[in-house]
């Protein structure tokens, strides 16, 4: 018998005894088919090369001859070696470039733990505070009955005619507008009254079909003494705009920003039904101030961004900020000898009738405005520490404090110019008042109400910058402790990655197969390989 029929023969008898069929005629297998599929099976370390040029390479013991001879190499091969007798492929291969195998990893690290207990004691005890505070600061009881009789009744109702008059009957100047009132409700609703509104720049300008608001004394309604022009309707437009914004908010934000919207309302409670109502019951402005920032900053972070260290950590940045804030403003309106009685806080004294601490009216307005630029800067600064960390997980807490300083210097330098130009666009009036004084602008700058302002400014903006790097190094020392979530969404383990990381395996575990050997152009022979 010739060598290369042995050879045949040989691989038809090891075929028919791995399937129980020794004494079966072997099955005829072209010689050029058998030597591709040696080399696509990829036999052990310890095959040794052809040493001549007819010599045809032994199949391996528990090779199977190929049955259908004329078929092509598949590219990628569906036949899998296994290297590692008692390795087992991970099914999550893939996810992550360049690993043969994926690594399962259980909960967070221990100091993962450690990290969210210690910031749940820091911020447990401030929220049970702020609880306590909002108890104990309620307000016990409605206001005075000076402030009850100095106000008006509103009645509103719609202007039908406006006609030129004299102010005093027989004086011939024509400067006052008599106001014809449709009355919609009130003690009189249905009924007209006419108003004299003298003609002044100072005074607003009526058309018909104004909706104006009345204020009505209490005396006689009969008499149109009882009543004056108080103001415009606004209620209609200001309830457009603000649909328009919720419209804007959802529709950018969706889940996210329904959880705003509810915060924003948990905001404007807090106001209406507790700061406001405790000032005017004679509590602490800054107190009540305190106590409500801590509320609103607790139920508005948590309720918009959810209960995570990432948050709590913005939450712990953002009181510290307070915290320094009340304790410079409290400081600097002391040393500056800021009364805080300008036009308004007077007005608002008379009305009650009661004294009020002005000087704790400014710093509850310092505390107040400065929570919502506190929570915008250290939310995006966590967020800036945490997406960092995500990119690159080999960064430490001095690498992720470098980069999100970086960022968080950009935000300062915008930030502390939209603090400024909001105080300065709300005081605009008073500010062109004092340039038109014709007094120096440091006599200015030190007057009473320009003071105030440049006090609430400043120290506003020594709070935010602090808020940076405060929020940043809570921020990296908790982020390096946590473990790296994967991208948003599960796409790290959804199965079409994982059929690419299979693939990729399969790739890096079995080369293509070598075309088939041509009869005639030379010796077929095998690689070795080296064991691992």
């Amino acid at each position: 018998m010739t060598r290369p029929a042995a050879d045949r023969a040989r691989a038809a008898r090891s075929g028919a005894a791995r399937h129980g069929r020794v004494g079966d005629e072997p099955p005829t297998v072209p010689l050029a088919v058998s030597a591709s599929d040696a080399i696509r099976d990829h036999p052990g370390p310890g095959a040794e090369p052809d040493a001549g040029p007819d010599h045809r390479p032994d199949p391996e013991p528990n090779h199977r001859p190929d049955p259908e001879p004329n078929r092509q190499p598949d590219p990628e091969p569906n036949h899998r070696p296994d290297p590692e007798p008692n390795h087992r492929p991970d099914p999550g291969a893939g996810a992550e470039a360049g690993a043969t195998h994926g690594h399962g990893h259980g909960p967070a690290a221990p100091a993962g733990r450690r990290v969210r207990v210690l910031l749940a004691v820091l911020l447990v005890p401030c929220a049970l505070a702020a609880l306590v505070g909002l108890v104990v600061l309620r307000p016990t009881g409605g206001p005075s009955p000076a402030a009850g009789a100095a106000l008006l009744q509103p009645v509103r109702g719609q202007v039908t005619a406006v006609e030129a008059t004299d102010c005093s009957p027989g004086d011939g100047q024509g400067r006052c507008a008599a106001l014809v009132v449709a009355m919609t409700d009130g003690p009189r609703a249905g009924r007209d009254l006419v108003q004299l509104v003298p003609i002044e720049p100072g005074t607003p300008r009526f058309t018909v079909g104004d909706p104006v608001v009345l204020g009505w004394s209490g005396g006689n309604p009969d008499d149109p003494g009882s009543y004056q022009v108080v103001d415009f309707q606004r209620g209609g437009s200001l309830a457009w705009l603000a649909a328009l914004f919720a419209a804007a908010v959802l529709i950018l934000g969706r889940w996210r920003g329904l959880a705003a919207l509810a915060a924003l309302a948990v905001s404007f409670g807090v106001l209406l039904l507790f700061v406001l109502p405790a000032i005017l019951d004679g509590r602490s402005p800054l107190a009540v101030a305190v106590v409500g920032a801590g509320v609103i900053m607790f139920a508005v972070l948590y309720l918009t961004h959810g209960l995570s260290a990432r948050t709590s950590t913005a939450v712990l940045g953002t009181l510290v900020s307070l915290a320094l804030i009340g304790l410079l403003g409290a400081a600097f309106s002391a040393a500056s000898r800021l009364t805080g009685l300008d036009d308004q806080t007077t007005a608002l004294v008379a009305s009650l009738g009661t004294g009020v601490d002005a000087r704790g009216l400014v710093l509850a307005g310092m505390v107040i405005g400065a929570l919502g630029v506190l929570d915008d800067v250290t939310v995006t600064q966590t967020s800036a520490v945490w997406e960092l960390r995500r990119a690159n997980p080999q960064l430490q807490a001095r690498a992720l404090f470098q980069a999100a300083m970086r960022i968080g210097r950009d935000h300062v330098a915008s930030t502390v110019n939209t603090l400024v130009l909001a105080y300065a666009g709300a005081s605009l009036p008073l500010l062109l008042l004092f340039s038109l004084s014709g007094r120096s602008l440091g006599d200015v700058a030190t007057s009473q109400d320009v003071a105030t302002e440049i006090v609430r400014t400043l120290v506003g903006s020594i709070g935010l910058v602090a808020s940076v790097p405060v929020t940043t190094a809570v921020a990296a020392l908790v982020a390096c402790r946590e473990r790296v979530q994967p991208e948003a969404g599960g796409r790290a383990g959804s199965p079409r990655r994982r059929a690419r990381g299979r693939a990729a395996s399969r790739g890096r575990a079995a080369p293509r197969a070598a075309p088939p050997a041509v009869p005639g152009t030379g010796p077929a022979r095998r690689r070795p390989r080296t064991a691992r």
